[in-house]
């Protein structure tokens, strides 16, 4: 038997909140996440890292969940889709796919809007080429983009805009 056939504790911040999981090393983190985190958001497409359905932050960097151990979230800071927006407001990239009809039949939506908003934090003024190539490693079947960007553009203009004062 094999050392990877035993289940091991791994520890990491999920959305903020701590989360302890018995799981098998090797099993890939996006089932992890689904099964045993319950958070659902988080969609498979073609479980090959090829399609970034599975997009996900570890400690800031956008990866293919699909094709990360469970083992290497242990101490890792996650996050998901589930834990962009705040308690009662929609992030900016995700009030313009509302907005601008950037999200189609929802499989690609969660990783397309983590894409975004990595770029956004890396880069708060991207260029058209910047936001194609942020989207690069993300594949929509149902779109020719066209929405999905206008989306992030819009995001980009509205996180641009200075708020108005409170009175």
């Amino acid at each position: 038997m094999s050392e990877s056939a035993h289940k091991i504790s791994v520890h990491c911040t999920v959305n903020g909140r701590a989360l302890s999981i018995e799981t098998y090393p090797m099993a890939p983190l996006l089932d992890v996440l689904r099964e045993q985190a319950h958070l659902t958001g988080t969609k498979e497409g073609c479980g090959e890292g090829e399609c970034g359905a599975c997009a996900i932050e570890i400690d800031g960097l956008l990866v293919n969940s699909c094709l990360v151990p469970a083992l290497q979230a242990e101490g890792a800071k996650i996050r998901t889709i589930e834990g962009v927006a705040t308690e009662n407001q929609l992030d900016a990239v995700q009030q313009a796919f509302l907005t601008h009809g950037g999200a189609q039949c929802g499989i690609c939506t969660p990783g397309m809007i983590l894409a975004a908003v990595n770029l956004l934090q890396r880069n708060a003024h991207p260029s058209d080429l910047e936001i194609r190539e942020g989207l690069a490693g993300n594949l929509c079947r149902c779109t020719g983009y066209t929405k999905i960007f206008a989306s992030i553009v819009e995001a980009c203009r509205n996180m641009q805009q200075p708020t108005e004062p409170r009175t």
